[in-house]
């Protein structure tokens, strides 16, 4: 078997949830679970507006997506699907290199070149049909 380049996975970035009322989701997450938004963000280009819940300093988030657009992929999803767990992101210390390497592995890309994500991050997603029926955020932080 021939080498492959490294992904460059450092950890687990997200989970994105898709929600169709935002500030709805937010208090339900805040109440519930005692978590705190520690980020908001409107991204014309996606069609989301957004909010990053954190338990903790260090950890995980968890990424509320609600639609700005019933055209845009979120809210296409809700469409289909309703509300619910949307897509599993990992940090990645190259976003170019990590496509290039999920490429040589044979997966799909949804973006033939990074787009701009959270709080200016660089971001790629691998096609879920491709990755066992999960859609996979690639991050670059800023």
């Amino acid at each position: 078997m021939e080498d492959l380049p490294d992904v460059g996975v450092l950890h687990i970035d997200h989970v994105g949830i898709a929600v169709a009322d935002i500030d709805e989701a937010i208090a339900f997450y805040e109440r519930t679970f005692g978590l705190r938004c520690v980020h908001q963000e409107t991204n014309e280009e996606q069609g989301v507006r957004e909010a990053m819940m954190a338990a903790d300093a260090d950890g995980a988030r968890i990424q509320l997506l609600a639609p700005l657009r019933p055209d845009s992929a979120i809210g296409k999803f809700l469409d289909r699907n309703g509300p619910g767990l949307q897509q599993l992101a990992y940090t990645v210390r190259d976003v170019d290199a990590a496509s290039a390497a999920l490429r040589a592995r044979g997966l799909r890309l949804l973006y033939a070149e990074p787009k701009r994500g959270t709080g200016g991050s660089r971001i790629n997603f691998v096609h879920p049909k491709d990755a066992g029926g999960v859609l996979v955020e690639l991050v670059e932080p800023a």
